[in-house]
């Protein structure tokens, strides 16, 4: 702690007492943010790899843990629901602690433990893990990694001002889809072919490399800094859990997350069993989401930050998502209903896949800037944490949720059901104000 309160002391632009500090003496600071987005990004993509990379690999998990569908949906749902549970009471130490300690001490945890589940919580040919302790494994995980969103978006709120924030936000929800298309390439390949010991070694590897950069560069703006001052500011409205827009507004993100998981959790069992799809074509459909969902959320926080249209954006995106999964859903029926045309049906449905998951995973960094705004820069973490709970609420009862809705409907019937969650979501999202 010490090295870093001496290299934040020493940044060129830090003001002594007796001496003028110039614009260009103070530009350093300036670029010293561009770190610290960098820690937000690799902090989330590490996390990413984990929540949305060991779900393309539900497919050999099946396989490897000896798992039926609705033991590996209660298996992925119980990483969701540890972050979800964890979201919120880490956002609230972020605001009391600061962001720098709380993204310390959740990444070297993760890193940790996933380091003990590649040596004792992996398949092998005289033992196979039973399906509870698999699922306490992620749940502890999920536990963990939970502390990654709140205090790397607050840490983005301080070292950015407003104007730039939605860009330099939406910079770092890139690291999602990163994170989780890099886990989509990597992750099955590796479980195949090495098994489950080298997927959580790799996992855990990732976490302790963004632990080592945020402890090497992670700290507060300088006092006289513009945005050091934001942060120190308290806002004058109420507190985030008292402030029914921040209330609204993460329901709303909550809810748009819920066809964004189906996608995320299984995608890669609905192109396999029901598609007929290879690992390639998997994998590289699952990247596609992700990459398409990358290059738009960096779009759309600049878009929004020029034209100040963040709550239009964000009710767009679901009114979109929700048509994009209809026409996925009837697609699916269509199929489903003509057995002939099933080789020019089936490509279809992946690409129409690829376009719903894009499209219902465009929006988070112009939430989530939305949100911070609201609560303001020094209450960021208590307001994020919330929206990530609802989130990560989805995670937990999608991969639970789905399988029995394939006992009930079908796969039409899971795609359809995300159309209506998006499209639910709609008038929950707050209209611009006037």
């Amino acid at each position: 702690m010490s090295v870093i309160v001496t290299h934040a002391n020493r940044l060129p632009g830090r003001s002594r007492p007796g001496i003028a500090t110039s614009p260009e003496a103070a530009s350093p600071n300036r670029h010293h943010r561009w770190k610290v987005l960098g820690i937000g990004v690799a902090a989330n993509a590490s996390f990413s790899t984990i929540f949305s990379g060991i779900p393309a690999t539900a497919v050999f998990m099946r396989q490897g843990y000896h798992l039926g569908n609705g033991q590996l949906g209660l298996a992925l749902g119980l990483l969701g629901l540890g972050v979800a549970l964890s979201e919120l009471p880490w956002g609230l130490l972020t605001d009391r602690w600061g962001d720098r300690g709380v993204l310390l001490t959740g990444l070297g945890a993760t890193a940790a433990w996933l380091l003990l589940m590649a040596f004792f919580i992996v398949p092998s040919a005289s033992h196979v893990p039973d399906v509870a302790v698999l699922a306490a494994s992620l749940l502890v995980a999920g536990l963990l990694g939970g502390s990654v969103n709140g205090s790397s978006g607050r840490a983005i709120m301080a070292w950015f001002q407003e104007g730039e924030r939605g860009f330099a936000m939406s910079i770092r929800q890139t690291a999602v889809p990163l994170g989780g298309g890099l886990g989509a390439l990597v992750l099955p390949s590796l479980a195949s072919a090495y098994g489950f010991a080298v997927v959580f070694g790799l996992l855990a590897s990732a976490s302790a490399v963004s632990a080592f950069f945020a402890w090497l560069w992670l700290h507060q703006p300088p006092a006289g800094d513009d945005a050091g001052n934001a942060v120190a500011a308290r806002p004058a409205g109420p507190a985030p859990l008292r402030n029914l827009e921040v209330w609204r507004l993460a329901t709303a993100i909550g809810l748009l997350c819920f066809p964004q998981v189906a996608v995320l959790t299984f995608a890669s069992v609905f192109l396999h069993d029901f598609a007929g799809m290879g690992t390639l074509v998997i994998s590289a459909s699952l990247a596609a989401v992700q990459v398409g969902a990358m290059v738009l959320r960096v779009w759309s926080g600049r878009f929004t930050d020029r034209h100040r249209n963040r709550r239009p954006f964000l009710r767009l995106c679901s009114a979109l998502s929700a048509f994009a999964f209809a026409g996925l859903g009837l697609l699916v029926l269509a199929a489903a209903a003509t057995p002939g045309w099933q080789p020019v049906l089936m490509p279809a449905v992946a690409v129409v896949l690829v376009v719903a998951g894009i499209s219902v995973s465009a929006w988070h960094g112009v939430a989530y800037t939305e949100l911070a705004t609201l609560a303001g820069a020094s209450r960021a973490g208590t307001a994020l944490g919330l929206a990530n709970s609802f989130v990560f609420i989805a995670f937990f009862l999608v991969p639970a949720g789905i399988p029995g809705l394939l006992l009930l409907s079908s796969w039409a019937g899971v795609w359809l059901a995300a159309a209506v969650c998006a499209l639910i979501a709609w008038p929950i999202f707050l209209r611009p104000p006037g």
